[in-house]
């Protein structure tokens, strides 16, 4: 949204970013699609089809111990619910 009003207002970056209540870091961030975040989409599907009544807790310790993927538990929720709220 604060890109859309950059472009369509012309306005600061600085001024959509205090409109629309986001820090200019929020603005500017790119996310990094590497392999690791895609094995762990695969393994969380996977996870979630076969261990239906396992939520984001055990799925997290299984990668984390089990698997020794050494991520952060956010990284792992933002994959997990598919956002970031």
């Amino acid at each position: 949204m604060a890109i859309a009003a950059v472009n369509k207002y012309a306005i600061s970056i600085r001024l959509a970013c205090v409109c629309l209540g986001i820090s200019e870091t929020c603005y500017r961030y790119q996310s990094k699609c590497n392999d690791e975040n895609e094995r762990i989409a695969d393994w969380l599907l996977r996870l979630t089809q076969t261990h239906k009544r396992w939520g984001f807790g055990l799925c997290f310790d299984f990668l984390h111990n089990m698997k020794g993927y050494m991520v952060g538990i956010i990284n792992v929720f933002i994959e997990f619910t598919g956002n970031w709220s």
